[in-house]
């Protein structure tokens, strides 16, 4: 058994942000559960954890599907990472 193959949690994954064209409404927050949404200047950007390749091709069929336009997909750096740790950190340094 590979180490790949080994237990897997939602914070291990890599955390990504999705841009769509088109200000999504809460309903369809549902369809990206998991992920953070966020609406501004005619986009939608969602973040957050995927844990592997089939998990992200999953949203981005999902965002197909619903026929959105996709405007981006990034990696963002391990020090992005939008959990309750880092949401302190910004709060404690003032962010």
């Amino acid at each position: 058994m590979s180490k790949s193959m080994g237990k897997q949690t939602m914070s291990k994954g890599t955390v990504y942000r999705i841009v769509v064209r088109s200000e999504l409404s809460e309903r369809y927050a549902a369809a990206f559960e998991g992920m953070e949404m966020e609406t501004k200047d005619g986009q939608t950007i969602l973040i957050g954890d995927i844990i592997d390749q089939p998990h992200l091709f999953g949203i981005l069929d999902r965002i197909n599907g619903l026929g959105l336009e996709l405007l981006s997909v990034e990696a963002l750096p391990e020090d992005a990472h939008p959990g309750p740790e880092r949401k302190l950190e910004q709060k404690e340094s003032g962010l």
